[in-house]
């Protein structure tokens, strides 16, 4: 009973004693980390030849489809390794290290289809937006401040804390996935792991249109917020201030172009 009590802690974030020595799972956490870094450097190089601008830049939908699990691998896994590691540690007593990559490979896997389904809708959003921005680019400052808005309401709703909490304490429903069949379970547990952090993040995606979702500089900065938002112990009230300051850039957007490079065409070449 005190073990449970201790998994369903809902107000801490995973305790680094709760998972294996690092030893034991480096195989696990060498794919993730690779995983990671390749996606960063496909995201970087591909950030170089688009440029930051309004729409789709250009990419068609499977261009897109390609690259957005890429960008998200490359924000996002950095803060989901200690969730795959500790589902990798429940299924190591049963696997070899190269066992493990495969399962902690497919758990990954799962993860990524979640998100690519959200990319799906950001790329009709982007679509409709570019199409505003072209038809009337002072549209643009509008969409800002509803894109901010959004964000910033969504960061301070009972929505995002529920779906945050589950993200910084899982390892209660990860328990209720071993009584999964064998079959296909680690993409499973890895797709519904998912849906949860698409749930709690989602919003702060749609920032990334008004700032550039191209743009390395505020992906960087999105990725180290939801890093900190599910690792830190006070990663609820840091989402709440990043709300807050999110509210503050819907004031200002319409009057601060400078706030909205990824609604602003990019001026003609000289």
């Amino acid at each position: 009973m005190r073990t449970v009590r201790r998994l369903e802690t809902k107000d801490r974030p995973l305790r680094a004693g709760a998972f294996p020595p690092v030893r034991e799972l480096a195989v696990a956490w060498a794919l993730i980390l690779a995983i990671a870094a390749l996606a960063w450097v496909l995201t970087v190089d591909q950030a170089r030849g688009t440029g930051v601008g309004p729409g789709t830049m250009g990419m068609g939908l499977p261009l897109f489809l390609l690259l957005w699990p890429a960008m998200m691998a490359a924000m996002m896994l950095p803060s989901v390794a200690p969730v795959a590691v500790t589902w990798a540690r429940g299924i190591a007593r049963r696997s070899s290290g190269a066992g493990r990559a495969l399962r902690t490979a497919e758990f990954l896997a799962g993860y990524l289809i979640a998100w690519t389904g959200f990319g799906l809708l950001a790329y009709g959003g982007l679509v409709l937006t570019g199409a505003l921005v072209d038809r009337d680019p002072d549209a643009g400052k509008w969409i800002g401040a509803t894109a901010f808005a959004l964000a910033g309401l969504y960061q301070l709703g009972p929505l995002k804390d529920i779906c945050l909490r589950h993200c910084r304490s899982p390892l209660a429903q990860l328990m209720r996935y071993a009584a999964y069949r064998p079959r296909l379970r680690d993409l499973r547990v890895g797709l519904h792991h998912g849906a949860y952090c698409v749930g709690c993040c989602w919003a702060l995606m749609v920032a990334l249109i008004p700032l550039g979702v191209m743009n390395l500089a505020a992906m960087a900065g999105v990725a180290v917020l939801i890093f900190l938002e599910k690792l830190w112990y006070r990663g609820p009230q840091l989402a709440r201030l990043a709300g807050a300051a999110f509210l503050v850039l819907a004031l200002l957007a319409p009057f601060q172009h400078w706030l909205l490079p990824g609604l602003s065409s990019p001026m003609p070449p000289m």
